[in-house]
């Protein structure tokens, strides 16, 4: 009775988890597009925008006693935090210079690449019925940060508490190399050109931003890669959607084909990954 109950607890708390995640992903994409399309927000400032936001937000998370950190060699995180700038600079590049159905195809298209990263660098097996759920989609570093959390045997605050603030200073030093910096329209050009609402907008943003990177070291963390980017995939058809509705993006039946796809391979993956989860299970109980 008591292992059902913490098997609930269990699953209600990554339930949670990926709602969380799903509302924030959603609302981040429409509001960094909002704010490329009507204020024309340099990208990498914005990105840098992001990190110091959740560094701070972290900040007073252990202040707060939620998390305790726990200190970690700097050259451990070096090439995460440097990974993760560019992950999230050429992200929000791609959403700045294309439609929304665009940005969201390209980032579809990780999934098999990620299964193929943690097979030939991780020896994780998928079963046929796993891999075939994959054809309804079309990155190293989602499969790192998990690596990393059981290399340092830390939680996703606690990793994120380190990544945060170093991905910021390295932000802070390229900024000035590929933006207008005190130029108009130049992050420190704020108080000129940038409106009121511009700056409430960005700091929404950045909020946001630091709920959606909580989140994503919290699945990962507690389920795996993979898991997240099939998530991802049901992200991707409420945002294409979204798109169409807010900014008029053009949505084909092909695309909508595609959706369909998408949703079927969601929902096939999902019932074959806990089939093989409760196989597992039923193999432990047999052993003497």
């Amino acid at each position: 009775m008591a292992s059902l109950a913490d098997r609930v607890r269990g699953n209600g708390r990554i339930a949670a988890g990926l709602l969380l995640n799903l509302l924030v992903s959603i609302c981040i994409v429409f509001l960094n597009k909002w704010i490329y399309v009507h204020y024309g927000f340099p990208n990498m400032s914005l990105t840098l925008v992001h990190f110091v936001v959740t560094w701070l937000g972290l900040y007073v998370c252990q202040k707060l006693d939620i998390f305790a950190p726990k200190s970690l060699p700097p050259s451990k995180l070096l090439l995460l935090a440097l990974s993760f700038c560019g992950f999230v600079v050429f992200t929000n590049l791609s959403l700045q210079n294309n439609t929304i159905g665009t940005y969201q195809l390209a980032k579809a298209m990780t999934t098999p690449v990620i299964i193929v990263i943690q097979t030939l660098c991780y020896k994780k097996t998928f079963s046929t019925k796993i891999r075939l759920t994959l054809v309804s989609s079309f990155s190293r570093l989602r499969c790192w940060v998990g690596a990393k959390q059981h290399e340092l045997q830390v939680n996703s605050m606690q990793l994120l508490y380190y990544q945060a603030p170093m991905s910021s200073a390295m932000l802070l030093i390229a900024v000035p190399f590929f933006e207008p910096v005190f130029a108009e329209g130049g992050i420190f050009g704020i108080f000129g050109p940038w409106s009121v609402s511009a700056l409430l907008m960005v700091l929404l943003s950045g909020v946001i931003a630091f709920m959606v990177n909580l989140s994503i070291y919290w699945i990962i963390g507690n389920t795996s890669p993979v898991t997240y980017n099939m998530f991802g995939h049901f992200k991707f058809c409420i945002t294409l959607f979204g798109g169409y509705v807010l900014f008029k993006d053009p949505l084909s039946i092909n695309q909508g084909l595609g959706m369909l796809c998408t949703l079927f391979g969601i929902l096939a993956y999902t019932r074959f990954k806990l089939s093989e989860q409760e196989g597992s299970k039923s193999k432990l109980v047999q052993r003497p």
